[in-house]
């Protein structure tokens, strides 16, 4: 007889036998020593107090909340110019639709060779002074048209131009800075590019422009000689108003994030040039000192050198009084 006859074969293990062979061989993870070593001694792991997750929810919260704000404060920089330029890149009418000839101008070449702005030069044969225009914060040189032509039936050569971000000029987003810089290189392509003195130049501003024809009269005459004068239409201390009093930016350091202040007080304190100040009349028609103060917040009064004070309906160039303004004070020019 064989042995393998006397001897039964051994049973094979069961499914459930042979998991729990392998449970019962290996080791234990680490969630079955944590749960082991609780259950054998709860003391080691005390429970979490409601005021630790009271303090941490609350911490969690002003976390959130300042990246919120910091968001906020981050979105009104950049986009807090909105506010204030409101540039239009479509050019819809020129002088040509008066029947004035123009010659359309382009210069401040980088050093790529591309140019940063363009404007209209208006020569007239019997110019003897020259003006520089600088429009407002809104539109583009389209809307200084009727300007330009009040400004060519005086016999004065105009040279208007578009910050750039305006009209035809480059691409850009306005700031107090920019407009400045802009300004200085038209009054640089009058006396240099022209070769037409300072003397014989007047700097006109209309709004916003009017502010930063001021900012640039008032620079020291070493940088570009004295001017002739400046025409100042409808400016402003309140210029900054709709950036500063708009509702969202009293959630945020808005003085601090916003860089431009065109302080027009400032700038007349400055002047030594005669000047024309252009203000707009109250609905009552009144026309004296006192509304003067109240359109310019005393910057008229504060102003140095021969000055005018004049106050005509808006448009100011289509006042029938305007013409007859100028040219006196065109006149009465040393």
């Amino acid at each position: 007889m064989k042995w393998n006859e006397i001897m039964p074969s051994p049973k094979p293990p069961s499914p459930h036998e042979s998991r729990s062979t392998k449970t019962e061989m290996r080791h234990p993870s680490a969630f079955d020593k944590a749960f082991n070593d609780l259950r054998q001694n709860p003391a080691a792991y005390p429970n979490i107090s409601p005021r630790w997750l009271a303090g941490a929810a609350a911490v969690a919260i002003l976390a959130a909340l300042a990246c919120a704000w910091l968001t906020l404060c981050l979105l009104f920089w950049q986009g807090s110019w909105q506010l204030l330029y409101h540039p239009v890149t479509a050019i819809t009418r020129t002088p040509a639709s008066d029947g004035i000839a123009y010659e359309p101008i382009q210069f401040a070449v980088t050093e790529t060779g591309k140019t940063q702005l363009t404007g209209w030069w208006i020569p007239d044969p019997d110019g003897k002074l020259s003006i520089l225009l600088l429009h407002g914060a809104d539109g583009n040189l389209s809307d200084t048209v009727d300007t330009i032509a009040a400004l060519h039936r005086q016999h004065l050569n105009i040279f208007a131009i578009d910050y750039r971000g305006y009209g035809q000029s480059a691409p850009a987003k306005p700031s107090e800075k920019q407009l400045r810089q802009d300004a200085e290189w038209a009054l640089s392509w009058l006396t240099i590019t022209r070769n037409i003195p300072a003397q014989t130049i007047l700097v006109c501003g209309t709004g916003l422009g009017a502010n930063l024809a001021a900012e640039l009269a008032a620079e020291p005459a070493s940088i570009h000689g004295r001017l002739a004068g400046i025409i100042l239409d409808q400016p402003s201390d309140q210029i900054m108003a709709p950036v500063f009093d708009d509702p969202r930016s009293h959630l945020v350091p808005a003085h601090w994030l916003v860089q431009d202040r065109y302080d027009l007080f400032a700038s007349t304190v400055a002047l030594d040039i005669p000047s024309l100040w252009l203000l707009p009349q109250t609905k009552s028609g009144s026309a004296s000192p006192t509304s003067s103060i109240n359109a310019a917040s005393g910057a008229y009064t504060h102003a140095h050198g021969q000055k005018t004070a004049a106050w005509l309906k808006p448009p100011i160039a289509a006042d029938p009084h305007f013409a007859e303004i100028l040219r006196r004070w065109l006149d009465d020019l040393p």
